[in-house]
């Protein structure tokens, strides 16, 4: 099967789902990776099944986890073409909020786990041409007060960045995705003006649908109501 191969991170619920379900529709084959093992499995029944979608229970703050979940779906698929780190949660603000292993979860998560993602898939991509792609937050482009969240994202902004000054050497894309306020299961209470995780999907597909030569390097997108 020569069908391209999504890799997709936090893929159980809320932006990962949405992008799963869109790749799918599209001809992607899918590899989904998340903690959340019964919610995976069930999207990959939807999406296909086997032959159609991988389900990976994974830790993307566990090397050895992140790596075994790209070596399965080569095994499974023989290639991937693009690489979504997605996985990410967040944390109430205020510095004497939260625990800090509350803190020391959410930044492992949001940057060490993005950057392992890279990590891992990059032999694969550049075998491909392929498309790295994280996602950050329109918060990763103001300080918001209190916010050690927003920090975190300010290094997801600078690490594709990073990236893209890299990989292209290796024909590898990059594209940072940035949005505002998602109702996704990230919030208790969703805010009243926000994006869909839909929204936000279709803009990761127009970023990897774009001809070769063409990189999107980032994509900040937020609510027409929403001011920060």
């Amino acid at each position: 099967m020569n069908d391209r191969v999504f890799l997709i991170t936090g893929a159980s619920t809320g932006i990962g789902e949405a992008t799963a379900r869109l790749a799918a529709a599209d001809g992607y084959r899918v590899a989904l990776l998340a903690r959340s093992a019964d919610r995976l499995d069930a999207l990959a029944a939807e999406l296909g099944g086997p032959d159609r979608a991988l389900a990976v229970p994974c830790d993307v703050c566990e090397w050895g986890e992140v790596e075994a979940a790209v070596a399965a779906t080569l095994d499974a698929f023989g290639r991937i073409d693009v690489a979504f780190a997605n996985a990410g949660f967040g944390a109430v603000r205020g510095f004497l909020n939260e625990s800090p292993e509350h803190w020391r979860s959410m930044i492992l998560t949001n940057v060490f786990g993005a950057a392992i993602t890279i990590r891992a898939t990059v032999p694969a991509l550049e075998a491909t041409g392929g498309h790295v792609l994280i996602t950050g937050s329109a918060a990763g482009h103001v300080a918001i007060p209190g916010s050690v969240y927003s920090a975190t994202k300010h290094a997801a902004v600078a690490m594709a960045e990073s990236a893209r000054k890299e990989l292209r050497e290796r024909g590898i894309r990059v594209t940072v995705i940035s949005p505002g306020n998602v109702d996704t299961p990230f919030f208790d209470n969703a805010p009243q003006i926000h994006l869909t995780a839909d929204d936000v999907a279709r803009a990761v597909m127009f970023a990897v649908s774009q001809p070769p030569g063409v990189g999107i390097n980032e994509i900040l997108m937020r609510h027409i109501e929403q001011e920060i």
